[in-house]
């Protein structure tokens, strides 16, 4: 008895899960007989789903912003704490004219601590070549981690032109003086060693600065940066920033340029200083920040903290799940 029971109720699952295809049988044309449905149910064979929800399509594509010049710098390939993800996706979903990289490139001076170098990293190198190789025109403007490269200065590889430094010319006529700004940091050019210890400790606090991000992650929480927070809270730093932003615009005075392009600090700006523009595109460790200029010439700073791509896998895992169902 209790065993027709159950058998019972698993044919009423069963022809539960058949009752949308009836109706779609019925209001398609005539009814097929019932035997032909309930045959393989009575027979317990799996029942595959509608064809509809095996099917699961992208999401729209997201549309490419074009730009007439992007500056970045500050990258800091070969660290863990590089955000390669992010620039990555920025490289994929803006393009420009041209396209400057503005120091800090490769952490040269990392690497020679200890070899990190992850596949995301070598993405980065690669969507840089490719880019150059398709038209845009890459200067690359070392800077002290990545100093090396300056003995190249004028020689071009894979399509990306070295220099110590350039001068970008705006739509709107304005000269702009393009280079790193280490050599306007009184540490790093007198007290070499005061800058390798500051880099140490500046490295221990980007590793507290991924965790933190991390759970905010796991929490649903946007990319902020601690770190950026910290040292902008502290007097000294903010002093230093400011010393630093007033002799760059005054070297750039001097050079005839109305204004200065530069990195180094960690630090996007766009304002007037002495009445010269000065501009830093911030850097890809902390604030995941790049200066633009449009195609009208207005200059303006963006912040990459959200992954437009980041769906992408959870939508390949669920079309996978749903072709093995």
């Amino acid at each position: 008895m209790v065993q027709a029971i159950r058998s019972a109720r698993g044919y009423l699952s069963k022809a539960s899960q058949l009752a949308p295809w009836l109706r779609r049988s019925a209001d398609s044309g005539p009814a097929a007989p019932v035997s032909a449905f309930m045959a393989p149910a009575l027979d317990g064979a799996a029942l595959a789903p509608p064809r509809e929800a095996q099917e699961t399509y992208p999401p729209e594509p997201h549309p490419i912003q074009r730009y007439r010049a992007i500056w970045l710098s500050d990258i800091h390939l070969g660290t863990p704490g590089c955000q390669a993800d992010y620039l990555l996706d920025f490289l994929k979903h803006n393009e420009s004219d041209q396209l400057y990289l503005v120091g800090d490139i490769i952490d040269g001076w990392q690497l020679r601590r200890g070899w990190y170098w992850p596949q995301s990293h070598n993405d980065v190198v690669q969507k840089l070549l490719r880019k150059a190789r398709k038209g845009t025109e890459v200067i690359y403007v070392p800077g002290n981690h990545d100093e090396a490269a300056r003995q190249f200065d004028g020689m071009a590889f894979g399509d990306i032109t070295v220099r110590e430094e350039a001068i970008h010319v705006t739509a709107t006529g304005r000269r702009l003086w393009v280079v790193h700004g280490d050599l306007f940091d009184g540490v790093v050019q007198h007290a070499r060693w005061l800058a390798y210890l500051g880099d140490s400790l500046y490295t221990m606090i980007l590793a507290l600065n991924r965790h933190f991000n991390r759970l905010r992650a796991r929490l649903g929480f946007p990319y902020w940066s601690l770190s950026q927070y910290l040292k902008h809270q502290v007097k000294n730093a903010v002093n230093y920033i400011g010393a630093f932003e007033s002799a760059m615009v005054d070297e750039a005075r001097r050079r005839g340029c109305d204004g200065v392009v530069c990195g180094h600090i960690h630090k996007a700006e766009i304002r007037e200083v002495n009445g010269q523009l000065y501009c830093n595109d911030g850097d890809w460790v902390e604030s995941l920040s790049a200066l633009v200029e449009t195609l009208e010439g207005e200059l303006k700073i963006v912040y990459w903290t959200r992954l437009l791509d980041a769906p992408a896998p959870a939508m390949r895992r669920r079309r996978r799940a749903a072709v093995a169902g």
